[in-house]
């Protein structure tokens, strides 16, 4: 099923729930209890939710982990985004990370802190939208565990886990001069929708807007999607691993950014071929949340599907080019200009 169909099933589906009820009203285990059903714990889960702990399988004595946190506010705006798209983001965003190690998704822990005063059907909608979202970009993983408490502001925290398979991780910090510079994932589709939700689904105040931005996703439900929901290309980790790739980074933030995190790491410059980059280079460069890859590969080595080049690494450390022309490897900063507010 396609992203905007599971999205429009979400929103339309009747909640499980007999009456709206907020977690304050149902208390931690029945809250837990409307939500543990609605999730699988995967293929690699030994012992799933239930204990103080879950056991999950590590083939090789060896895993990766990460995690991330979804904050409202400076990560996500719930007049924006439904539950189930939240949840699908929360599993991407964590995803990808995994996969920029070379390494298969198997397992997640959610942590959710919300107001007492949330409806349990939005927690409810980020389950299934965790689901969907695990069951769409990583076949076999599932959530084995977590923890529910309260927060002034609804707030996710993942912690993903990955299995290498045998392979030694790819690192940041491999690349070397005469590679090539790939990329797999869209560039810029992310900051064209959120261009898109900041110019036509907010109010006359400025305000974020719910119905606005429902008529905003039924005209532009690709670019919509894309920042509120993306579908990154986790497999290509894998694949990027396999083909012998010599350093990798997922693209949280503007590519500008991380090939200059990748540059730095590895002692080596990259200039890019605008050529390559597509018709905007601007939102190319510094268009952030695609979640793709940015992976460097031996010239010798045949890309793996879905990555394409779009430059080499040369000998100019720690530098960033574009068709031989320095620039900024900048971009955003979470605490930049932050004011507390939850907006």
């Amino acid at each position: 099923m396609a992203y905007a169909e599971r999205v429009s099933d979400s929103m339309s589906a009747p909640s499980a729930s007999v009456e709206p009820s907020t977690v304050a009203e149902l208390g931690e285990s029945a809250v837990l209890a409307r939500i543990l059903p609605r999730l699988a714990p995967g293929d690699s889960a030994i012992l799933g939710a239930g204990d103080d702990a879950a056991v999950v399988r590590a083939v090789d004595g060896r895993f990766v982990v990460t995690t991330d946190f979804m904050v409202h506010g400076p990560d996500f705006r719930l007049a924006w985004s439904t539950p189930f798209e939240l949840g699908w983001k929360a599993a991407a965003t964590n995803l990808t990370d995994v996969a920029a190690m070379g390494a298969r998704p198997t397992a997640l822990v959610v942590a959710i802190a919300a107001p007492p005063t949330t409806p349990v059907a939005v927690l409810e909608g980020i389950a299934d939208g965790l689901r969907e979202g695990l069951a769409h970009l990583a076949p076999g993983a599932g959530v084995v565990g977590g923890d529910l408490s309260a927060s002034s502001v609804l707030t996710i925290a993942v912690t993903a886990f990955g299995d290498l398979e045998g392979r030694a991780p790819i690192l940041r910090s491999g690349a070397q001069v005469g590679d090539v510079v790939a990329h797999a994932g869209v560039r810029g589709d992310a900051a064209r929708g959120l261009r898109l939700l900041f110019a036509e689904a907010t109010d006359a105040s400025g305000e974020p807007d719910r119905e606005l931005a429902a008529a905003l996703r039924a005209r532009h439900p690709e670019l919509i999607a894309a920042q509120l929901a993306p579908s990154p290309p986790v497999s290509a980790g894998v694949a990027a691993a396999l083909a012998g790739a010599s350093a990798m980074l997922e693209l949280t933030d503007e590519l500008a950014r991380v090939a200059g995190r990748l540059a730095e790491a590895s002692g080596v410059g990259l200039d890019l071929d605008s050529a390559r980059l597509g018709d905007d280079i601007r939102l190319a460069l510094a268009g952030a949340e695609d979640h793709g890859l940015l992976a460097t590969f031996p010239p010798h080595v045949t890309l793996p599907a879905p990555f394409d080049a779009i430059g080499l690494v040369v000998d100019d450390a720690g530098r960033l080019f574009v068709d031989g022309a320095p620039v900024a490897a900048e971009g955003w900063d979470p605490y930049a200009g932050w004011d507390g507010r939850a907006g």
